[in-house]
């Protein structure tokens, strides 16, 4: 699908959670083979389902993806953006409290960053590195 198709079509919503331990370091996940951009490195989330909201959806994805219970999450920032494959509304969200230590339930690798050194990263994370950095220090100073 060309990129102008996608931009004619309604955004997928899409939930992505940032787990951010007490130190500030974050996990991030390894795209699965078979998925557009395997290999790419992106905070763990996915699709919000019809008449689901975005919290639960964050809720149930870290649950069926990590095995990680999330108990709190704060909306921090929304982002648009357009791959080839689809037109995306990544709603990011910090969650700092959970249950349980994350496993790779779909195959896929992931890594705690204090700053994110895992190369390559998703298209639509790249802008919001610098800023996740000044959330991190300021959580380390706190």
């Amino acid at each position: 699908m060309s990129e102008i198709a996608s931009l004619n079509k309604r955004p997928i919503d899409v939930a992505v959670g940032i787990l951010m331990q007490a130190d500030g370091d974050v996990l991030m996940a390894q795209r699965p083979s078979g998925k557009p951009y395997e290999g790419y490195w992106e905070f763990p989330g996915g699709k919000v389902e019809a008449g689901e909201d975005v919290l639960a959806a964050l809720k149930r994805e870290f649950l069926e993806e990590l095995g990680v219970r999330v108990l709190e999450a704060e909306p921090w920032v929304g982002v648009e953006h357009v791959y080839p494959h689809a037109h995306v509304r990544l709603h990011f969200y910090i969650c700092r409290r959970w249950e349980g230590e994350p496993q790779s339930l779909e195959g896929q690798a992931f890594a705690w960053q204090g700053k994110v050194a895992v190369e390559p990263v998703l298209p639509a994370t790249i802008p919001l590195l610098e800023d996740l950095g000044l959330l991190q220090a300021d959580r380390i100073a706190a």
